[in-house]
């Protein structure tokens, strides 16, 4: 339903009508919603459990027409049930529509809508990357970012598809060999800078065995014979995690015991990759549909602040997506 900038709505319905066009929420909107959405995930589990059938997506950053493309491919909301596994915003031009779309749907569908927490649900990395400045940009003032901010920390951290995946932004810890372990963690805060709730959304898998120190600088590396130790403990089947740029959209490791998947088609607006989301049947069989980005429509915002060197090199095969 096509509505304009000074329409103002106390309803999911309302605000999803905004957003389904892509119109910003106003920010007494944006209150609303966060508090809905609060509502909606204080109770839900460090490893939240999500049945199948759903279709597991990776990152957005903030490509909100690509989001539109994604739910064009995938299926729409209600009829079909998708699990997000972080980093909604920086990078694009458009983290508040995407974020606000994501937590409208999960407001509206909260047993069919599944969101995860990522490295850049926090405080340094948007500050950093671009939704701070969006914020402002769109807003005039900071409040809208600290209302999402506050709502960043009730976002689960992990997800279990039917006992069977294992679903998280990074990857895996040394201090966790369990899923009790996860869900003894208290996440209601800023992510720490060290630790295993770092260590879970900045980790990624390596071709070296063992444990690696990470070239982000936070979280670690972890070779195949972790990946497989920690399925066999906890009796999965499979790692899901994003994290990282793919340029076909998702990529097998470690024998098939993870995979990686991405989904910002042509992340930051250059790097030429595809997209993937991977859905899940009843009987937990995977097939994965690929996309490329859709078209924008009028002239985005672009965000002023540089970026440091090493994070503008996205282009190669599995780089590091801070």
């Amino acid at each position: 339903v096509p509505t304009t900038p000074e329409s103002h709505y106390t309803t999911v319905e309302g605000w999803l009508s905004k957003l389904c066009v892509g119109t910003p929420l106003s920010e007494p909107e944006v209150k609303l919603l966060c508090d809905a959405a609060r509502q909606c995930l204080a109770d839900e589990s460090n490893v939240h459990l999500v049945p199948a059938p759903v279709t597991v997506c990776g990152d957005t950053h903030g490509q909100w027409h690509d989001l539109m493309e994604l739910f064009r491919i995938g299926g729409a909301v209600p009829d079909t049930n998708y699990l997000f596994m972080g980093d909604y915003v920086d990078r694009g031009y458009y983290s508040v529509e995407t974020l606000s779309m994501l937590l409208a749907l999960k407001v509206r569908y909260p047993k069919r809508v599944h969101l995860l927490r990522g490295n850049h649900e926090s405080v340094h990395m948007t500050e950093v990357y671009g939704f701070y400045d969006e914020c402002l940009h769109k807003y005039g003032s900071a409040n809208v970012w600290k209302l999402f901010i506050n709502l960043f920390h009730y976002l689960p951290i992990t997800a279990l598809v039917e006992n069977s995946i294992f679903c998280l932004h990074g990857g895996l810890s040394p201090s966790i060999a369990t899923l009790d372990k996860i869900r003894e963690l208290d996440r209601v805060q800023e992510p720490p800078t060290e630790g295993p709730m770092c260590d879970l959304l900045w980790s990624d898998p390596d071709d070296h065995s063992g444990w690696g120190v990470s070239a982000r600088g936070c979280g670690y590396t972890f070779g195949q014979d972790v990946s497989e130790q920690f399925n066999h403990t906890n009796g999965l089947s499979l790692v899901g995690r994003a994290h990282q740029l793919v340029m076909e959209g998702y990529a097998w490791k470690h024998e098939g015991a993870v995979v990686t998947i991405f989904s910002a088609p042509n992340y930051c607006y250059k790097s030429g990759n595809q997209a993937a989301i991977m859905e899940v049947d009843e009987r937990l069989g995977k097939h994965f549909l690929r996309f490329d980005s859709a078209p924008m429509r009028g002239e985005p915002y672009a965000i002023a602040r540089s970026l440091p060197k090493y994070f503008q090199a996205v282009s190669t095969p599995i780089s590091h997506v801070e």
